[in-house]
């Protein structure tokens, strides 16, 4: 099964972004993972369509936009006009989740559903079969640089028996605390994406460990 890093721009230098877009780029990272926050959902703003917009102008890479915001119905096709290639949107914020996920793949985005630490993984069990992706988060959601939550794993175990179950095609993501004492286990309990943001960015060498924790991903 492949192996996806997407580095988050939450944790780039904003007064560098073309040049942090352009490392990515030239990196052995696969994904832009664009967290967009309200200060409703979460406790934090993060940036809107314009950001977004200027980032894909450069960006050469899947763009996997993840929203913690209420409301998301509202810009579906906002978000793929400004260039999401896979839209997760949060069980927590999405009353009527089956015309959340409809609405995403009929505008032709990959659909995605996130859950946060408290949420268990049962409550995916009548949408699993019609999503391509569920995105763990491993520390609570709005802010970077929080430590792994190790109840992660066995969330991820659960849920990879969840889709077996069901036959789903649905792929699974972490986002929190992604590091390279973590990562090959995660890989090794069944997620395939992995959402690595103050780990990479405040790293001395960016794209030496962008090229680390892939390698430790596959391996």
């Amino acid at each position: 099964m492949n192996k996806f890093i997407a580095p988050s721009i939450l944790a780039a230098d904003f007064g560098n972004l073309q040049k942090e877009v352009e490392m990515i780029n030239n990196s052995e990272a696969d994904w832009f993972h664009i967290d967009v926050m309200d200060g409703v959902f979460v406790p934090n703003i993060s940036f809107g369509m314009p950001v977004i917009k200027a980032i894909k102008k450069h960006a050469k890479k899947t763009f996997d936009v993840h929203l913690m915001i209420v409301n998301p119905d509202k810009f579906i096709s906002d978000f793929k006009n400004a260039g999401a290639d896979i839209l997760t949107v949060h069980y927590e914020a999405c009353t009527h989740l089956h015309r959340t996920v409809q609405a995403i793949k009929a505008q032709g985005m990959k659909a995605g559903v996130s859950i946060n630490p408290h949420t268990p993984v049962a409550v995916l069990e009548d949408i699993i079969s019609d999503i391509d992706l569920v995105l763990i988060m491993s520390v609570n959601p709005g802010f970077g640089g929080q430590s792994f939550i190790e109840n992660t794993f066995k969330k991820v175990q659960q849920l990879k028996t969840l889709i077996e179950k069901s036959a789903s095609k649905a792929i699974i993501e972490v986002d929190g605390g992604v590091t390279d004492k973590n990562i090959t286990q995660l890989s090794k309990a069944g997620v395939s994406a992995f959402v690595a943001g103050s780990f990479i960015f405040k790293s001395k060498n960016p794209t030496q460990t962008i090229k680390q924790l892939k390698t430790l991903a596959t391996s």
